[in-house]
């Protein structure tokens, strides 16, 4: 199953009362057997892929452990860029609160290949394609490229959009019981340029 699912909203419940709401939780409440195969941040929006069952869940849990599910993102960064290329860097957890990603010698590594879409005034749409599945990866190598991504709290500046302008726009694979290519593609991109 999959679902697009709107920034604000947390894939899984965190910690505490007042972080309860979730998309798993809400469609739990449908279909017990539904898990989650992979998360997104709260703040980004788009497809996200559940399982019904143990075996689906291990199934699709190994195409994302053996890379083979293509992810394609849609993001507005902070001022222009042009071309293509692809980030690499090892990427380790640099403090707790807020929880923030960066470069370090004894970070997992990450890969990142970006493209760029249009360039408007103030800021750049990329399409991105994280080769790994880092924790906030996307994020941590577009301000390391120092074009963080419009509306980040933790690596940008939050104050130029009412939320975080980071989108995942498709996933594809081959369904790991019939083998046939599968592609999800979200609605369009929901940024809003103004609060």
């Amino acid at each position: 199953m999959a679902v697009d699912k709107p920034a604000g909203l947390l894939s899984q419940p965190g910690l505490g009362p007042e972080q309860s709401d979730s998309v798993i939780t809400r469609l739990q409440r449908q279909d017990q057997r539904l898990r989650l195969v992979h998360r997104l941040d709260r703040d980004t929006s788009g497809v996200l892929l559940l399982a019904r069952g143990a075996d689906a869940l291990r199934r699709l849990s190994a195409l994302f452990a053996e890379r083979r599910i293509n992810k394609l993102y849609q993001a507005d960064v902070e001022g222009e860029l042009h071309g293509c290329g692809c980030i690499a860097s090892p990427l380790a957890r640099l403090s707790r609160q807020p929880p923030r990603y960066g470069s370090h010698p004894e970070g997992r590594l990450a890969q990142t290949i970006w493209r760029v879409r249009t360039v408007g005034a103030r800021s750049t749409r990329l399409w991105l394609r994280p080769l790994t599945g880092r924790s906030h990866q996307l994020r941590a190598h577009l301000a390391e490229l120092g074009h963080p991504i419009v509306g980040d709290p933790i690596y940008g500046d939050a104050g130029r959009s009412c939320r975080l302008h980071l989108h995942a726009q498709a996933l594809s694979f081959c369904h790991p019981f019939t083998q046939q290519r599968v592609r999800l593609i979200a609605q369009e991109v929901p940024f809003a340029t103004e609060c």
